[in-house]
């Protein structure tokens, strides 16, 4: 691999970097989609029990001793409820699309690498081409060895672009699964916490 990799020529080096710099915008966006994970259904179930026993001030408590976009969106919701229900509700709507900005970080960057690696093999494979038939025109010779011997080197940068692609393409993937994930969490999440604080509300019933 080595080998193929130096005689593929100087463009395989940016390639390289751009599956680098890929690979680390993918590892820092797996990371932190992990380590904003729980498990809604406890989280909810927990937060909601502890605002109808015992109030706002407990369950804001409750929420701090987890993290995530799931608990931004009940704590936004949790420190305005004292004003009311709609506030609240504004409130999460607001801290939601927030935290969805959050969620898709530096996925740009990922999406760029994925295209930028194969378009510079492509340009390396032109190049190569180029540097190919001008063998041949100084050697004055056609044969198959001196043709498929610049051909094959060319071609080295196109498949280690495309290497680089895929394995990106998989990592952004698993991210996106994760973050519709996460998205389908914060919905369920604030739309349960809502309808407790309204519940509460209408029964007069919400404590401080």
């Amino acid at each position: 691999m080595v080998d193929y990799f130096l005689q593929g020529g100087k463009f395989m080096w940016p390639i390289l970097l751009a599956g680098i710099a890929g690979v680390a915008f993918s590892v820092e966006r797996l990371y932190h989609l992990f380590q904003s994970d729980i498990d809604i259904d406890e989280f909810s179930a927990d937060i909601t029990n502890t605002l109808k026993s015992s109030g706002v001030a407990a369950a804001i408590q409750k929420c701090d001793s987890a993290a995530g976009p799931v608990r931004n969106l009940f704590l936004a919701g949790l420190e305005r409820v004292r004003l009311g229900a709609a506030e609240a509700e504004k409130a999460i709507e607001s801290r939601g699309t927030l935290e969805m900005a959050n969620l898709e970080k530096n996925m740009s960057w990922i999406t760029f690498f994925i295209g930028t690696a194969p378009m510079l093999g492509f340009l390396g494979t032109v190049v190569g081409m180029i540097k190919a038939f001008d063998d041949i025109k100084s050697s004055n010779d056609i044969s198959p060895a001196v043709v498929a011997g610049g051909i094959s080197v060319a071609l080295l940068t196109t498949a280690f672009g495309l290497i680089i692609a895929i394995i990106l393409q998989l990592f952004q993937n698993v991210a996106l699964t994760m973050i519709d994930g996460h998205i389908l969490k914060m919905e369920r999440g604030s739309g349960d916490l809502m309808e407790t604080m309204m519940d509460l509300e209408r029964e007069g019933k919400l404590k401080s």
